[in-house]
């Protein structure tokens, strides 16, 4: 017992740090517009100096690892297998390819960018799945390093930027070309990366739009556990000998089993909505926490090394996801 008052003695300051700047986030979002983990993260990057030495920099990396996986985790009590039905099996099938495409897509051209296989994994994983939240849980079971902290930096940065400028110039390109609500739900939702732009923008364009949009998007959430599970198997099997095993990751990490877990627990209707709803605001509150501390773990100046080269990347695997979902729709057709 004294040694858990000890331990939650010295992860407090850095923690309730961690929170207050998610609520500082949060509280921008609302009133003027501006994305949360956007907020967070940059608010967190002007504290870096917390992390280097005194009484926050425990609770800091609580915040920056624990908090993230356990609000991961909580993402599966969002999924159900029966939304698929609703949507249809041509359109599952295109958003669950477009995820899969666009990740082989990033590990291909990343070479061609000068990068190696984790920050193609990382940025592809980001854009594909769910933006900010997938850059975190895939950066969770990769390989750590002295950049990793600013590879998942980066990523979150640019992912989040790239869905808010995609937030603002979808709808209207959707519009200009005659796109139907149903079909602009589904680009939407199959294109943005992250949730909070996605319903924006759905709903920017109608409240069908919107509904879609939403329902596709937890689609693609959907496949972060089977990405992560399968990505921890590689990473696994790449260590360098068996006198390395103990510090391998573990074949399916424990917030990647809960989350399917609960993911399997809400399609068999076993959670009701209301703790669905629950889970959904504790989850998004983890993840302002947690981004809030890997942004005061990161120097803005090593971020910023990353240079034009990722940028690239990160901009051509969302213009492949976007042409993708688009000539889909358009074989699918009529949305148009």
């Amino acid at each position: 017992m004294q040694q858990l008052q000890s331990k939650l003695h010295a992860i407090f300051p850095g923690f309730l740090v961690a929170a207050l700047i998610a609520l500082a986030g949060q509280f921008i979002a609302e009133h003027y517009g501006a994305p949360a983990m956007l907020m967070a993260l940059l608010f967190g990057i002007a504290l870096n100096f917390l992390s280097e030495e005194g009484r926050c920099v425990e609770g800091i990396a609580f915040s920056a690892r624990t908090i993230l996986r356990f609000g991961v985790a909580l993402l599966g009590l969002r999924i159900s297998l029966g939304m698929t039905q609703e949507l249809g099996w041509p359109i599952v099938g295109m958003v669950i390819g477009g995820v899969i495409l666009t990740i082989a897509f990033g590990m291909l051209v990343g070479r061609f960018f000068g990068f190696r296989r984790r920050f193609s994994f990382l940025s592809a994983g980001a854009v594909a799945i769910c933006g900010a939240s997938a850059a975190m849980a895939i950066a969770a079971i990769l390989p750590k390093d002295d950049k990793s902290e600013q590879r998942l930096v980066f990523t979150v940065v640019g992912v989040t930027l790239l869905s808010t400028l995609a937030m603002i110039l979808y709808p209207i390109g959707i519009s200009d070309i005659g796109m139907d609500n149903h079909s602009a739900g589904i680009f939407i939702g199959a294109t943005i990366h992250d949730v909070a732009q996605v319903v924006g923008a759905g709903f920017s364009i109608s409240d069908e739009a919107g509904e879609v949009a939403t329902f596709v998007k937890l689609l693609r959430v959907a496949m972060l556990a089977p990405i992560v599970l399968v990505a921890s198997i590689v990473v696994r099997a790449a260590g360098r000998s068996s006198d390395d095993l103990s510090k391998r990751p573990p074949l399916l990490p424990a917030f990647v089993a809960v989350f399917i877990v609960f993911a399997t627990a809400k399609s068999f209707g076993l959670v009701p909505d209301e703790i669905s709803e629950m889970a959904a605001t504790v989850s998004r509150w983890a993840l302002l926490t947690a981004i809030a501390g890997v942004g005061m773990k990161t120097s803005l100046r090593e971020t910023l090394k990353v240079g034009l080269p990722a940028i690239g990347l990160l901009v051509s695997e969302t213009v492949f996801l976007a042409a993708f979902i688009f000539a889909g729709l358009w074989f699918l057709g009529p949305g148009f």
